[in-house]
């Protein structure tokens, strides 16, 4: 690639006025009119609930200590590095043994790398950790232009990889991350190591979308199915408005900070552990506001919205399989996962756990950490 490749050293210091900015903005916040009978702060059946929503304000406002969530973010060696034009964000943390793995950890959305800090302390004695942010998230922004979907992407992030020196690595993924995972396999399998994705049982919504109906299912297992595939659809409307429409909704949420906050809020109650009635119980309550911090002080609200635009117009498939070793592990898992997802039981290394959901690395961290020492490990 023709441009320079220099490693520029990264900390996070967000300017105070920024950080008073925000306080009067929610401050200022004009709120809807409360509905009678839509009291409860844990019915989420209509998305955030106001007397919820408001309460999380609150402590954002007043309880949320921003700049000591700064200080533990920089605790990890950060850099930018240009990459096809595009600045991206990478956390490297070297572990201290010579032998150890390296390993691309890759987050989705609405996550962030800062969802990667309660895992990062439980792997650098296996594993040299990479974390980059991706096009339009977090410090990754702003965009460069038009055009960065899942092909780019993965591109950029072998070349940080081999910026770094690490001609040969493993990569883990969640939710985008994972696309991207699965592809690094596909395209580059003689330097990647292995591929390791997590997941949750609303993969099962994607069956007969992108993944088929596998033969011999009974009434009652397909009834199981569209039962998901059904709770599925009422949850897709961020998802077709970021698709198709992420000019819309991105003013809205680089100006509103409540905005924001409900609209990320509201995927962590969806998409984690349904034995919790509001996200603050499945995930910490400061790392929760620490992540949609970051979505609010880089405008990438907005921003990481066009990634699924370039993603639903670019034509290419999430799932890029490939002949390099692969393990799963599925998180607040349905029976009938591996029955759909693996039938021919392919995935050599395949995990289940009842507990977590979509963000594994913030609320089951320790599972996590075992899977991917036990994957890896049996590579080695």
């Amino acid at each position: 690639m023709n441009e320079n490749s220099e490693l520029i050293p990264f900390r996070v210091d967000v300017p105070q006025a920024d950080v008073d900015d925000l306080h009067r903005r929610l401050d200022g916040t004009r709120w809807p009119h409360p509905v009678p009978g839509r009291g409860d702060a844990t019915d989420f059946s209509r998305g955030t609930p106001l007397a919820y929503l408001t309460r999380l304000a609150d402590h954002w406002r007043e309880g949320f200590d921003w700049r000591a969530q700064e200080t533990a973010l920089n605790k990890y060696e950060q850099f930018t590095t240009v990459v096809d034009g595009q600045t991206f964000h990478v956390v490297h943390v070297r572990s201290a043994n010579p032998d150890a793995t390296p390993l691309l950890l890759c987050h989705g959305w609405p996550g962030s790398f800062v969802e990667y800090q309660g895992l990062i302390p439980l792997l650098t004695g296996d594993f040299h950790l990479v974390v980059p942010s991706l096009p339009g998230f977090g410090f990754s922004t702003p965009l460069s232009g038009t055009g960065w979907e899942l092909a780019r992407t993965t591109e950029a992030y072998a070349e940080i990889m081999t910026r770094l020196g690490y001609e040969r690595f493993g990569a883990h993924g969640t939710d985008i991350g994972s696309g991207v995972v699965g592809r690094l396999g596909a395209v580059h399998p003689e330097r990647v190591l292995g591929t390791h994705i997590a997941c949750d049982s609303q993969m099962l919504s994607l069956v007969g979308e992108k993944f088929p109906f596998p033969e011999g299912l009974s009434e009652d297992e397909i009834a199981q199915i569209e039962e998901v595939r059904t709770r599925g659809a009422a949850d897709r409307g961020y998802y077709e408005l970021q698709n198709h429409r992420p000019d819309t909704i991105g003013p809205a949420l680089v100006d509103s900070p409540a905005g924001q906050l409900a609209w990320i809020a509201e995927k962590f109650k969806a998409w984690t552990s349904g034995a919790f009635a509001t996200p603050e119980e499945a995930v910490d309550r400061d790392q929760l506001l620490a992540n949609i911090s970051l979505y609010w002080f880089t405008r990438s609200g907005a921003s990481s919205a066009q990634f699924y635009y370039e993603a639903e117009h670019s034509g290419l498939n999430w799932i890029a399989p490939s002949d390099v070793p692969a393990g799963w592990a599925v998180f607040g898992t349905h029976p009938l996962m591996r029955r759909v997802l693996d039938p021919s039981h392919a995935i050599g290394h395949w995990s289940e756990f009842t507990q977590g959901g979509h963000f594994p690395a913030m609320e089951e961290p320790e599972l996590l950490a075992t899977d991917l020492r036990t994957f890896f490990g049996g590579l080695a």
